[in-house]
This record gives structure tokens, C-alpha cells and sequence, in this order.
């Protein structure tokens, strides 16, 4: 795709290219699309001696076509009704989320669901992001653009460079890829240091910037960061029913793999428990992803108006922090809340404007021009890793 759109803009009639591309190539107007299955194939095209129809492809049309044809939907998820609201405030507010929990208590389940919640992309973003995937040659040969959020989750045995991108000549990695979607990343304790810690520049940024002797390239890399972790090696601190097994201060060096740093850029802490049997074999109508995406939508939409005069910022969970003074205004009534409850829980101070923002988002979600303690209340119980006496 990049290789057609710089062939229209320098005002080529068309270009010939292996069969198997055409169908990507041709979501760009204005081009004949040659594909061919052999170069004796493009020889007789050249000479005349065979006519091969150009490729073409309605670009409006493939790109409403599917647009919210998603493969999974929270309406097949039985309870868990905290973790989906958890989720929605991410949606709506653009904000980053770890989740703890045990083994099979629904935390890879849950993120892969995240997409279909988010609002859907636009034809900009989804030529742009089909653009990274064509670069990076993993666009699927019967698609001819991605429509749908992307979702990646890599392994956590995964390199830097696949993660950020690189190698001798450079291409994206993960993090690129899940541009406009969601990067996932399971069991987060477990990557190694190194691979987390080059994540907090594109995180801030929204982009990374390859940087090889002869040639420097920028890709972007503005997802949302899912991340989920077992409170501990075991699996099973905190666990309603089973006991944890492992010594003391073994859990807080569990947590302590993750850097500061890198958790001061996660909004959102959420601890997910396993559901019950009852809850689990409940014959009930749950809502759907539409519903949620409905409301997400509607956030998003203040937030758009919000920010229309600022470059870069388009979500709550951009703001920089001399912003969050101007917009996410509290009362008298609210910051006492807010005093108490950084003191009773430990919290610290890198937790104030997380829960500032996440507030100001929740408020969004209600159209509420002012966050009122309520909205408060619920941004303060999505800061687990931050009390004190989280890890005992």
C-alpha cells in the first residue's frame, strides 16, 4: 500500500506487482493494479500479448463493509461485571490497565474483548494502520484493509527489537502494530526487564524512533497498553478460596520486576477474582459490546470537543499534567475524599493525577460536566499496586 500511494502522488499510471498484493494495492484509487502470477505473465503484459484486467476496489465500501464484524463480544462473558466497567472506563478514556488475578480467573479472555468496545476506527486510521502492517508484510492476502482495532499480544520470551522494532533493515515491531488498537501483554512480571523498559519511551511519546548509521525512521505507536500478571509466582495471593504458598517478601519482589516507572504509566489496577458456579452457569442476557461501545463513543465525544485545540492530545488519558489542574477540577467535598484516601490507603503521590484522570473520564461516561465524589470514589479503587500493604 505505502508503494501505490507514493506512485499516485508522483502521477504513475499504474504499477505491476505479484497477484497475490494486488487486492491490498487497489484500495488506492486512480491506479491501474497490475497483478501477475509469473514475470513471463508482466513480459506479455509489456509486450501487449496479454490483457490483464486492473484490480479494483471500492475503498469506502471495504472499509464499511466489516467495520464492527468482531470476533468476540462481552455479551458471551458471565459476570465479572467490575473488571467489564473497569474496562469501559479504560475505552472511554484511552487508558492503560493491568489486570491481577490467579490462573483462570478470565484476565486473557476479558483484554481480547477490549477491542470490540473501543470506538471504531476511522478511514484515516485504518489506511494508516493497514500501512504498517503492509511495511511489516503480515497483511492478510484476502483483506485488502484492516478495519477492525488491531489486537497483539505477544510472548514474553519476546526480544526488544521484535518488540520495538529493528533489525538490519528496519521494520515495526509489536508495539507499531498494535498502532489505533491494543498491545497485550500476559504474565507482564515475566518479560524481561530490558523489553519493558524500552516500552516507556513510545508509551509518552506515541511513536518510536528507529536509529541505524545510515537511516532513521519513525513508526507510530499510539495503542492502548493491556497488561495482566498472577499477584504472585503461585498464582494465589489474595485468593478468596486457596491458599498462597510462597514465603515472605516473595510477593513484593514478584511486583518489584515491574519497574516504577513503567507503572506509573498504567492508569488503571484492577483485581479480578474468579467467578463462582452459580454466577458461571447463570442463565441471564448480558450486555452486549455495542451497548458498551455506545457509551464509549459518547465519552470519546466530549473529549474530542475538549481537546479540539490541542495538538496531540486527544483522550483524557493524554493530558499532560499542567492540564489535569485545568480540567479535572474537584471540590471542596472531593479533595477531602481525595486527602483521606490517600492517607488511609498508602496511596502515592504518582497515584493523584491517575486517579484525577481516570475520575475526570468516569464523569465523561456519565456526561457530567464536574466530577462529583462518586466519580472520585470509584477512579480510588483502581489503584491496588499503589497501597502500602498491597503485597503484605
Amino acid at each position: 500500500m505505502p508503494i501505490a500511494i507514493e506512485a499516485r502522488r508522483l502521477k504513475y499510471k499504474g504499477f505491476i506487482l505479484p497477484e497475490e498484493n494486488a487486492l491490498e494495492a487497489s484500495i488506492v484509487n486512480n491506479l491501474d493494479i497490475i497483478g501477475v502470477r509469473t514475470l513471463e505473465e508482466a513480459i506479455q503484459f509489456l509486450l501487449g500479448d496479454l490483457f490483464i484486467q486492473p484490480r479494483e476496489s471500492n475503498t469506502r465500501e471495504v472499509f464499511f463493509d466489516s467495520l464492527e464484524n468482531y470476533p468476540s463480544d462481552f455479551a458471551d462473558v458471565q459476570g465479572q461485571e467490575n473488571i467489564k466497567r473497569a474496562l469501559e472506563i479504560a475505552a472511554a478514556g484511552g487508558h492503560n490497565v493491568i489486570m491481577i488475578g490467579p490462573p483462570g480467573a478470565g484476565k486473557t479472555m476479558l483484554a481480547k474483548r477490549l477491542p470490540s468496545i473501543l470506538p471504531p476506527m476511522t478511514l484515516h486510521e485504518a489506511l494508516e494502520t493497514t500501512k504498517i502492517h503492509s511495511v511489516a508484510g503480515k497483511m492478510n492476502h484476502q483483506a485488502a484493509l484492516i478495519n477492525l482495532r488491531p489486537f497483539r499480544a505477544p510472548h514474553h520470551t519476546i526480544s526488544d527489537v521484535a518488540l520495538v522494532g529493528g533489525g538490519g533493515i528496519p521494520q515495526p515491531g509489536e508495539i507499531s502494530l498494535a498502532h489505533n488498537g491494543v498491545l497485550f501483554l500476559d504474565e507482564l512480571p515475566e518479560f524481561k526487564r530490558t523489553v519493558l523498559e524500552v516500552m516507556r519511551q513510545p508509551l509518552e511519546e506515541r511513536r518510536v524512533t528507529i536509529a541505524r548509521a545510515k537511516i532513521s525512521l519513525d513508526y507510530p505507536a499510539n495503542f492502548m497498553l493491556i497488561a495482566s500478571m498472577n499477584p504472585c509466582p503461585c498464582g494465589y495471593y489474595n485468593h478468596p478460596e486457596k491458599n498462597c504458598v510462597c514465603g515472605p517478601g516473595v510477593v513484593q519482589r514478584y511486583l518489584n520486576r515491574i519497574s516504577g516507572p513503567l507503572l506509573d504509566r498504567i492508569d488503571l489496577h484492577v483485581e479480578v477474582t474468579p467467578i463462582s458456579f452459580d454466577e458461571m452457569t447463570a442463565d441471564r442476557k448480558n450486555e452486549s459490546s455495542a451497548d458498551i461501545r455506545a457509551r464509549v463513543i459518547q465519552a470519546r465525544q466530549i473529549q474530542t470537543e475538549r481537546f479540539k485545540n490541542l495538538d496531540g492530545v486527544y483522550s483524557n488519558a493524554m493530558m499532560p499534567s499542567q492540564m489535569v489542574k485545568e480540567v479535572c477540577l474537584i471540590n471542596a467535598a472531593g479533595k477531602n475524599m481525595l486527602k483521606r484516601a490517600m492517607e488511609r490507603l498508602g496511596l502515592s503521590a504518582r497515584a493523584y493525577d491517575r486517579i484525577l484522570k481516570v475520575a475526570r473520564t468516569i464523569a465523561d461516561l456519565h456526561q457530567s460536566p464536574e466530577i462529583r465524589p462518586e466519580h472520585l470514589a470509584e477512579a480510588i479503587q483502581y489503584r491496588s499496586l499503589d497501597r502500602e500493604n498491597w503485597a503484605g
